[in-house]
């Protein structure tokens, strides 16, 4: 961007003033070093922001997707997804470290990064130690989620066999809509009723979109009565 003022760059702008004070464009930018014949970098970062409807389609975008865009290769795909993977393995790190309940906003933040802007549905489970802090983040199922879709017996076997104490369960709604179904909340029942049965409390369901958040334990639907 050889016409811009210097301080006005993005890797000039970031240098000077941080991170936090650059567009979604202007960080997209820097990944893509150069534009194309006829579009500067940011200009490029502006019409791929606006094809995948924002940042976390764009993150969650498959290499066949990314590289319909003229002049968006493979190299330009892979450095965008190993970034977007360093900021999930540091937030998954911070929970681990610092506790789950010392940061609920860093475990919704974590479940939106991980899982939000995904167009298929994925049910993930959060096991928790004696003290609340995670263990592992596992995906264990994908597809439709649905009471028949996810199994309480395999859910038990995996946190038995990482000697979990608690679960915090979620998965994502692809249509942008978080608030829960029906289906959602007899699930919610089921799973906290069968972890009853081994001592293992269900803290939360959280369902997550590119666009919202809900959770079961903030709304207060985790001590619905089981019938």
């Amino acid at each position: 961007m050889p016409h811009w003022p210097k301080n006005e760059q993005p890797r000039e702008k970031l240098r000077l003033h941080g991170a936090r004070c650059l567009t979604d464009a202007e960080l997209l930018a820097i990944f893509l070093r150069v534009g194309i014949k006829g579009k500067s970098a940011v200009t490029l970062a502006k019409d791929l922001l606006h094809y995948f409807g924002g940042l976390p389609r764009l993150l969650a975008s498959s290499p066949e997707e990314f590289t319909r865009i003229h002049g968006m290769g493979i190299s330009k795909w892979s450095q965008i997804q190993a970034a977007h993977e360093l900021v999930k393995r540091s937030l998954e790190d911070g929970l681990s470290q610092n506790g789950i309940f010392s940061s609920s906003s860093h475990v919704k933040e974590f479940l939106q990064t991980k899982i939000g802007a995904l167009p298929h549905e994925v049910f993930l489970c959060l096991y928790l130690d004696s003290k609340l802090q995670l263990i592992e983040c596992q995906e264990l199922f994908r597809g439709s989620i649905t009471q028949t879709a996810v199994y309480p017996r395999e859910i038990l076997k995996e946190a038995l066999a990482r000697n979990a104490s608690a679960l915090i369960v979620a998965h994502n709604h692809p249509s942008g809509n978080p608030l829960p179904s029906s289906a959602d909340q007899e699930l919610t029942k089921t799973l906290s009723k069968a972890l009853q049965l081994v001592d293992i409390a269900l803290l939360d369901h959280c369902i997550v979109s590119n666009s919202g958040f809900f959770s079961f334990a903030e709304s207060g639907l985790m001590n619905i009565e089981h019938k």
